[in-house]
């Protein structure tokens, strides 16, 4: 069975093609979203989704989100005693995801289709296909997201011919693609990002203002578990800003207490950089598609920070129109991992259906330049395959060796916009053996192929041999060997991942611990005792005095917490 996975950084989830039409995936808490966040238990278990996110707050230094920015990169998380790689800890939401569609559909997920940031490197999307692999998945393809939420919202339209925008800002990346759509075929025309900007970048904004307008000194960033909970609260002001015009956050830092009110207008005022960096992508898309704002039929948005209004008020002024609101932005990603799904394994209702992609970046080579005083100069970028070209693409360019006779020509590959390949990201690099000839006669065809994966293969041709010579990136850093793989395997292969049937107790006991840290006095003393009721009931083991004391403890979060989220004189 092939599924699609809408792999976020705040939040993932997972669809599946069935009876003509997606349907999303419910994780063992019901919930359609799984947050992207992992923890480590007292017991040595693996948390994943919402109980993981609980304790953010309460032991942060057993707890990492936001590890997808990190995709393709060294960088490791200490959870505990362990490192992780952000491959490894997308594989274990991608574990649970597999889970709960084969709770749901009553057979084995074998397969994939999951999507990436358009705007994500080779060494991104290596790294996604790698997460895969680690969580016992075939990724059958990466499709870029707002090319899922285009097929989603694709599948809506009833005229012949429609060109849509798909602005897509999630919690940590934001794409923007052009796309037209016309007698059953999906062309995307252009498509732009920027894969460190997302709605995190928000509430951080709001977190930084907090410092310089409520007196909290510097040094209560080093604090871990208050910085979760200032996080929180910045986060929740956020929302509410969207349902009213005031927010306050509230806080207690070694027994002082920090207020601070923020008004829509002085947020829209913080995040006015943010805003312009929102802008700047689409306007390019627009150039790179040859079209004007005006023609744009729709727009269309998916990612759950579409949701706050100051975007959705920018997104409208830029093109003068409201953007389509009938799919769930948190959701409509999904569907359409669940479509390409259901493309590839050939369903008879999607025959009809036909897509195309367009590659993200310039992909080329680093060149020397000959000078007028006959000096030359390195460092130039060569472009083969331009940005937004579609995809599959291949493209060949000529190049000669610098020196007569020389024997070796070095081929770096290079992905980017920039003039210079020091402002570029390097892929990778081949040394092509050359004949020794002069220069004319020792020229090297390159031609680079771009496949609907995002997987790009390079090869030289010499043109007096005919030898040919193909570029394998290998160490790259960032990018795990088959070698690393395997330990890595090995490696997860030995952690206790907590019990799927046993997620809900596991979920309202991290709810429950993150509440009791932030109230105080009685209330905290009466969620204590129900806390420990729970936890008697579940040394029992039996089923009936389980149920009846997570009601009793369900109730009592309930409770507490609509009091911590609508009192503005509530403080951690």
């Amino acid at each position: 069975m092939i599924i699609g996975i809408d792999l976020g950084t705040t939040n993932s989830l997972a669809a599946v093609w069935k009876d003509g039409r997606p349907h999303l995936v419910l994780n063992a808490l019901g919930a359609y979203l799984t947050p992207s966040v992992i923890s480590i238990d007292e017991d040595g278990s693996v948390l994943v989704g919402q109980a993981a996110r609980d304790r953010l707050q309460t032991h942060p230094s057993l707890t990492a989100s936001l590890f997808k920015r990190y995709m393709g990169s060294d960088k490791t998380f200490q959870l505990g005693a362990r490192q992780f790689r952000a491959e490894e800890l997308s594989s274990l939401v991608l574990r649970a995801l597999k889970e709960d569609a084969e709770a749901m559909l009553g057979e084995p997920v074998t397969e994939a289709v999951i999507t990436v940031p358009a705007y994500f490197s080779d060494s991104q999307r290596r790294a996604t296909r790698v997460a895969g692999q680690l969580a016992g998945l075939t990724v059958e393809r990466l499709v870029n997201e707002p090319t899922a939420a285009a097929l989603a919202y694709g599948l809506h339209q009833d005229e012949d011919a429609t060109q849509f925008l798909v602005f897509d800002l999630g919690g940590g990346t934001f794409d923007v693609s052009i796309l037209e759509m016309f007698d059953g075929v999906m062309e995307v025309r252009a498509t732009a990002g920027d894969n460190f900007l997302g709605g995190e970048d928000f509430v951080n904004q709001i977190v930084d203002l907090f410092f310089t307008e409520s007196g909290l000194p510097a040094h209560a960033r080093d604090d871990g578990a208050f910085m979760q909970q200032l996080v929180a609260r910045a986060e929740t002001a956020k929302r509410l800003l969207s349902m009213a015009d005031v927010a306050n956050i509230v806080v207690v830092w070694q027994g002082t207490e920090h207020r601070f009110e923020l008004t829509q207008e002085r947020f829209r005022s913080i995040c006015e950089p943010l805003l312009a960096r929102l802008r700047s992508p689409v306007e390019r898309a627009l150039r790179d598609a040859s079209i004007r704002a005006n023609e744009i039929d729709n727009i269309v948005l998916a990612g759950g920070a579409t949701r706050s209004p100051i975007v959705r008020q920018m997104v409208t002024r830029m093109f003068g129109r409201f953007p389509a609101m009938e799919l769930n932005p948190d959701e409509v990603v999904a569907l359409g991992a669940a479509v390409m799904a259901g493309l590839k394994a050939r369903d008879e209702d999607l025959k009809e259906v036909v897509m195309t992609d367009v590659c993200p970046y310039t992909l080329g080579v680093e060149t020397m330049h000959r000078m007028p005083n006959g000096g030359r100069v390195d460092g130039y970028f060569s472009p083969i395959i331009e940005r937004n070209t579609v995809v599959p693409a291949s493209r060949v360019k000529g190049y000669v060796p610098v020196e007569p006779g020389q024997r070796v020509l070095g081929l770096e590959v290079y992905q980017g916009e920039a003039r210079l390949v020091r402002d570029n990201i390097k892929l990778g690099e081949l040394e092509v053996p050359l004949p020794g000839l002069l220069n004319g006669d020792a020229g090297v065809d390159v031609r680079f192929t771009y496949d609907v994966n995002g997987l790009l293969e390079v090869e030289a041709t010499v043109r007096a041999t005919q030898d040919v010579h193909r570029l394998v990136i290998q160490g790259n850093s960032g990018v795990l060997s088959e070698l690393e793989i395997a330990a890595r395997l090995a490696a997860l292969a030995e952690l206790k991942i907590h019990p799927r049937e046993k997620a809900e107790n596991r979920a309202l006991m991290a709810q429950s611990e993150r509440l009791y840290q932030q109230l105080r006095g009685e209330p905290r003393d009466q969620l204590g005792e129900e806390i420990s009721r729970f936890e008697q009931a579940l040394e029992k083991q039996e089923d009936r005095e389980i149920r009846t004391a997570r009601e009793r403890l369900r109730k009592a979060v309930g409770f507490f917490e609509h009091d911590s989220f609508f009192d503005p004189d509530f403080v951690f």
